[in-house]
């Protein structure tokens, strides 16, 4: 796993777990691996926990954030 810098402050609508490290993430239908710090990895495990509970809302709100704060990432990992 790969550190990342930790300057990304979480959404006021996130209560969940801010996780200590960042790591790199690998798109499970493309392959294409991405480098998220632990705010942005912490927003993505949530996304993906929504998307298996069929929570659209929280879902939503995650994908906003990324393409508001790393669109790169949201592009390669989440689109």
């Amino acid at each position: 796993m790969s550190k990342t810098k930790t300057n990304t402050v979480a959404p006021d609508w996130f209560d969940g777990v801010i996780y200590d490290e960042g790591a790199e993430v690998v798109n499970q239908f493309s392959g294409l691996c991405y480098t998220l710090n632990n705010v942005e990895l912490s927003i993505y495990d949530y996304a993906m926990g929504c998307q298996m509970t069929s929570n659209w809302k929280g879902l939503r709100k995650c994908l906003d954030w990324f393409r508001e704060n790393n669109a790169k990432a949201y592009l390669v990992l989440l689109d």
